[in-house]
């Protein structure tokens, strides 16, 4: 294992401390590193709170900030935090108008927010993304999981709060554009836990996971290698199958820690030109490496479907360490 680390038992702590010190115009720690919270709380708007294992950064830290999140709670590597964690998150930045949990659907994570919701003696809502089109209800225990398009959740509905929705609106406003959004990843190589010390799962030179999840698990089934033209035809059917709508859409193409830009592009480039065959006008674009897995290489394709009401919160400004806009 070849990592920039000191210890796999300090990892996360001396990543966070790396983090606040950054960006420390924007977001502050919370008390034993249990969460990072927006520097400048803004009174009576309803507090916007996600969070989940680290691993995938700059989700869900870096969208911390102005126009999206109002804290993140990390995990350790790959796993949920705490009940604690969320309840702590919530007394500091919930200012009196409510808070909204954004939690990706993973057992874990879902358990433990709803814990902290109901343990916290405060007004809090919920938003689950399940945006993984790689996974069929059926044979996943807690549904689809949450991917990319958590992103996407996170910046409208952080907008829509900055402008003075009420909790139900933005509980409503984020199961429309849940409901709306459709994801998908394939891999081309593993990624190591530092905590584990060898890769989570191993494939041949000439191999690559097609719906691949963001911590490694088995997509919907490993072929060979492939040119970046038949992944983006299988991705994106898979999307478009799937979406049951046509018009104006977000297309996010995203990294998962070990893929060049000049990569994402091409997918990007691909995914475009197949998608508005289908009828899928890109209106709105983000490439980048925003929902990652460590190290692993490869990306993954979202797709969210938007309206004027829709487009106008993802364009509203934003000031976070990962994404900013408009200010």
């Amino acid at each position: 294992m070849k990592k920039l680390i000191n210890s796999p038992a300090t990892v996360l702590a001396e990543s966070l401390d790396g983090f606040a010190a950054a960006h420390a115009d924007i977001v502050t720690l919370g008390p034993n590193r249990a969460f990072v919270q927006r520097k400048v709380i803004k009174p009576g708007k309803v507090a916007i709170i996600s969070g989940g294992g680290s691993g995938h950064e700059p989700l869900h830290a870096g969208f911390v900030g102005q126009g999206m999140l109002d804290a993140a709670c990390p995990g350790q590597v790959f796993t949920s935090p705490t009940p604690d964690q969320m309840m702590a998150a919530a007394e500091a930045v919930d200012t009196g108008a409510g808070v909204l949990f954004v939690v990706k659907n993973y057992e874990g994570d879902v358990m433990n927010f709803d814990m902290a919701a109901e343990m916290a003696g405060r007004n809090i809502a919920k938003v689950v993304t399940d945006d993984d089109v790689a996974v069929e209800t059926s044979t996943y225990s807690t549904g689809r999981r949450g991917v990319a398009g958590t992103l996407i959740v996170e910046k409208i509905v952080g907008a829509a709060a900055e402008q003075g929705m009420d909790l139900a609106g933005l509980t409503a406003l984020g199961d429309r554009v849940n409901s709306r959004t459709r994801s998908m990843g394939v891999a081309l190589t593993s990624c190591t836990v530092p905590a584990a010390g060898t890769p989570t799962f191993t494939l041949a030179d000439d191999e690559m996971e097609m719906g691949v999840g963001i911590h490694g698990e088995p997509g919907r089934r490993r072929v060979k290698l492939a040119s970046a033209d038949a992944i983006a035809d299988e991705m994106v059917a898979a999307i478009a199958g799937d979406l049951h709508g046509k018009g104006d859409a977000l297309l996010l193409v995203n990294g998962f820690g070990g893929t060049p830009q000049m990569e994402l592009y091409l997918m990007y480039h691909a995914a475009r030109t197949r998608l508005e065959q289908q009828g899928i006008r890109i209106a709105r674009s983000l490439v980048g490496s925003y929902v990652t897995s460590l190290e692993m290489a490869g990306c993954s394709i979202t797709v969210s479907l938007l309206d004027d009401a829709t487009t106008a919160l993802w364009d509203a400004p934003v000031h976070t360490a990962a994404l900013r806009w408009g200010l």
